[in-house]
């Protein structure tokens, strides 16, 4: 009989091997080593507690609706568009991106570019110990991304994109900060020195985010144009 040229090998470390494979036989059986811990079942413990919390935001939206009324317009008439046309809140931030870009950009590839990045990024192993930035080379790591922000900087000045440009300078000006800050032992300073780049990306995205999405609200009026929230305006 032929020998079985397949070795198998025992480790423990998650972050040297995060992929593995295991090969299991008819005389054999997968088996996790270790105690279970505390276990609830779904029914009731957790079904139940849905439903009491289904069931209170049923009846607070009910007592909303009795003493505020929804904030409707007149019936819809093709021959008179409201100035501006918006479009809901979770779709002011693309709005407002039209404003600064192409439709073609705006509408379609910076969507398209962060779905992908959202399906992919994961698929790689990256920082996986979750060190901070600044913690191997760090004035390598500053230049690059010194050249990065001065470049979309630019980039953003040029399309006078300012409701992207504004948070992401506030981004940028802690991110350089907090370079300055990695050697703190404790308090703010120590805080912002010891996260990873994906904090800082995914920081810079929820701040332009909700940039783009307030202002598109309150301060955008007939023609887009800037409007002051307290000010009058005839649509």
């Amino acid at each position: 009989m032929e020998t079985n040229k397949i070795q198998t090998g025992f480790s423990s470390d998650a972050k040297k091997e995060p992929q593995r494979i295991v090969f299991v036989t008819k005389k054999t059986s997968a088996k996790v080593v270790g105690e279970r811990g505390s276990q609830l079942m779904t029914y009731p413990h957790l079904l139940i507690r849905e439903a009491i919390a289904f069931q209170v935001l049923v009846i607070a939206m009910v007592i909303a609706a009795l003493f505020w009324d929804a904030p409707l317009e007149q019936l819809a008439n093709p021959l008179l568009t409201p100035n501006p046309a918006k479009a809901p809140w979770y779709f002011l931030g693309l709005q407002e991106l039209l404003h600064f870009f192409p439709p073609f950009v705006a509408g379609i590839l910076i969507p398209t570019l962060v779905v992908i990045a959202l399906i992919v990024i994961p698929y790689f192993n990256v920082n996986i110990e979750g060190r901070a930035i600044w913690a191997y080379h760090p004035p390598q790591h500053l230049r690059t991304i010194l050249v990065i922000l001065l470049v979309l900087l630019a980039f953003l000045a040029a399309f006078h994109a300012w409701t992207i440009l504004v948070p992401t300078v506030l981004v940028a000006t802690l991110l350089v900060f907090s370079y300055t800050a990695k050697l703190a032992e404790k308090g703010f300073l120590h805080t912002l020195g010891s996260k990873p780049l994906s904090w800082w990306i995914m920081t810079w995205f929820i701040a332009v985010s909700i940039c783009l999405t307030a202002v598109g609200t309150f301060f955008r009026g007939p023609g887009w144009s800037w409007v002051w929230p307290w000010g009058t305006h005839a649509g």
